[in-house]
């Protein structure tokens, strides 16, 4: 067997972000605070088939789990077409989702079997007036029905990311802890990040996991830390006195850049290495040039092997912090955007 292929730290290329569109149904204030975006090209786009050839290449060099992600997943045809093909290669361990919910109602059933093994739902309140306010939707109830058809149909392990914006809505804290509970769910509070297309985040308007950690316990009492075996998972879990289990993505104030194994696939075949990476790497010209499955990986090979991305880190370094990337950037290059690159 050959050894795993690591970076300059060290770090194995376990996880891929697999973006199969760049296209959102909703306007949510952290991620597209704009009114108007600049779209990849269709033609552009990964057909099923280029993806279903690339990934077996990750899959020969460790990577073990896949979530597809977006923009909008569910805004893509023929989804569980995708998940089936990708589903049945082995050596994938773990095939998530990510979603806004929407469209997840009707779609549930046909992801389940196609052979999706776990979903996450984003869901940063439980007011449709707030819901309003934040993504430029009128969709709340639908994204409630979402979640509760997954569990109906038969996902386990159901997951809800709540990005926490002060003054927006952290005072929901207690109110989403225990909706999850409900679902049987688990909630992973995200520290607002300045990454992408949040041309809006402040330092200010980021809640730390200290102080979300005070809310919890203020509503349900002391919280114990769990200890995770998997160092890379990017959430930090805790069980509340009743056994509920929730978690805490601390980006902003506690970077897990030591042992990121993530990497993220625009749409479009671009492969960055980190969420802050300012450029990546066209594996789309490799796929769709006359060549070998060989040379393909050895173009990841050899892009892996000189990683030594640690973006958030560097990012917390910095005096005096802004959103990374300027509008007119933005503009120029759509792939920058955090809906474009898999968030």
């Amino acid at each position: 067997m050959n050894p795993p292929l690591v970076d300059t730290f060290g770090r194995p290329m376990k996880s891929l972000r697999l973006s199969v569109t760049d296209r959102c149904n909703l306007r949510c204030s952290y991620c597209m605070p704009e009114s108007e975006y600049r779209w990849l090209p269709r033609s552009d786009l990964l057909t099923f088939e280029e993806i279903g050839r690339l990934l077996p290449r990750f899959v020969d060099l460790g990577t073990s789990r896949i979530r597809i992600t977006g923009g909008e997943p569910l805004l893509r045809s023929d989804l569980p077409v995708l998940v089936q093909r990708v589903a049945a290669l082995a050596g994938v361990e773990d095939l998530a989702l990510t979603t806004n919910g929407v469209f997840l109602a009707r779609e549930a059933r046909g992801l389940r079997d196609a052979g999706l093994h776990r979903i996450t739902v984003s869901l940063d309140t439980l007011s449709p007036a707030r819901f309003r306010s934040l993504s430029r939707s009128e969709e709340h109830a639908k994204v409630l029905d979402g979640i509760v058809e997954a569990g109906k149909v038969g996902f386990s392990g159901l997951k809800l990311d709540t990005v926490v914006i002060r003054g927006v809505n952290d005072d929901e804290i207690p109110a989403l802890l225990r909706a999850a509970r409900e679902w049987s769910a688990e909630i992973r509070f995200i520290e607002y990040m300045d990454v992408g297309g949040a041309l809006l985040w402040t330092p200010e308007a980021v809640v730390s996991q200290a102080e979300i950690l005070a809310k919890v316990e203020s509503s349900v009492g002391p919280v114990e830390p769990l200890r995770d075996t998997e160092l890379s998972a990017p959430a930090r879990r805790f069980r509340t006195p009743s056994g509920q289990v929730f978690g805490v993505v601390a980006s902003m104030t506690q970077p897990f850049c030591t042992h990121c194994d993530r990497s993220r696939l625009t749409a479009d075949g671009t492969w960055y290495h980190c969420l802050y990476a300012p450029t990546g790497v066209d594996l789309r010209t490799a796929l769709r040039a006359p060549g070998t499955d060989a040379e393909l990986v050895e173009v990841l090979t050899s892009a892996w092997k000189k990683r030594a991305d640690r973006g958030a880190e560097l990012r917390m370094e910095l005096r005096n912090r802004a959103p990374s990337v300027a509008r007119e950037d933005l503009r120029a290059d759509p792939r920058l955007e955090m809906h474009t690159r898999g968030g």
